[in-house]
C-alpha cells in the first residue's frame, strides 16, 4: 500500500500506520491513555503555540518516513520546530506531513508491547526526530529518548522538559498521571 492509498481510506473508527508498505490497524485510544497524551498535548501544544515555536499536532497526523514502500507513523503528540514547519509552506496542507516531526509523544497503551513503542522510536529517530518522549501509564514514569540511546527516566517527582527544543515548557510528570 501507498501513503496516497492509506490518506484515501475511508473513515471506518481505527487508526491505521502504513509500516514499509504493509498496512497495520491499531484500536482507538483507551479512556486513560487519551487522558494522558491529551494533557500532555495541551501544555506542550499551548506553549508552542503561544511561542511562535512552530507547529504542533494531534495523535491523527501522519508523518511520512520512508518512501518506496511507504512508512507513514502516526505518535500521540509531535512537533516540528518552525523553520522546518515555514519552510514547507501551504504546500502540504491536504497530505501527511513529508518527513519527519522533531519531537514525539508516544503514551504507552494497556496492549502495547515494549517491543513494539522500541520500534516505533528506532522508527523516528531512522528518519531524523531528534526527541521522543514515552509516557509510561504502568509505572507513571516518563523516557525521554535522544539519538544514539541517551535516556533519562523521570518519575512523578520529576518535571518533564526539554530546554534545547521547547524553552521555557515545563510540565510535572505528576500532572500527567493525575
Amino acid at each position: 500500500m501507498t501513503a496516497d492509498e492509506l490518506l484515501a481510506m475511508p473513515d471506518d473508527g481505527f487508526r491505521y500506520e502504513l509500516v514499509r508498505g504493509e498496512l497495520r490497524k491499531m484500536s482507538p485510544a483507551g479512556r486513560f491513555h487519551g487522558k494522558y497524551a491529551l494533557k500532555i498535548g495541551i501544555s506542550l501544544g499551548g506553549h508552542v503555540v503561544a511561542n511562535d515555536l512552530g507547529e504542533a499536532h494531534g495523535v491523527d497526523t501522519g508523518f511520512i518516513l520512508e518512501t518506496d514502500p511507504d512508512h507513514v507513523r502516526a505518535p500521540d503528540f509531535s512537533f516540528v520546530r518552525k523553520e522546518r514547519a515555514d519552510a514547507l509552506g501551504n504546500e502540504y496542507m491536504e497530505g501527511f506531513f513529508p518527513g519527519h516531526p522533531d519531537l514525539v509523544v508516544e503514551v504507552i497503551s494497556p496492549r502495547d508491547r515494549y517491543r513494539e513503542v522500541d520500534e516505533k522510536t528506532a522508527d523516528w529517530f531512522a528518519a531524523g526526530t531528534l526527541v521522543v518522549i514515552v509516557a509510561n501509564p504502568r509505572n507513571k514514569t516518563v523516557r525521554i529518548h535522544r539519538p544514539h540511546g541517551d535516556v533519562v527516566v523521570l518519575s512523578e517527582d520529576d518535571v518533564l522538559e526539554i530546554p534545547d527544543m521547547i524553552p521555557g515548557w515545563r510540565m510535572p510528570v505528576a500532572d500527567i498521571f493525575r
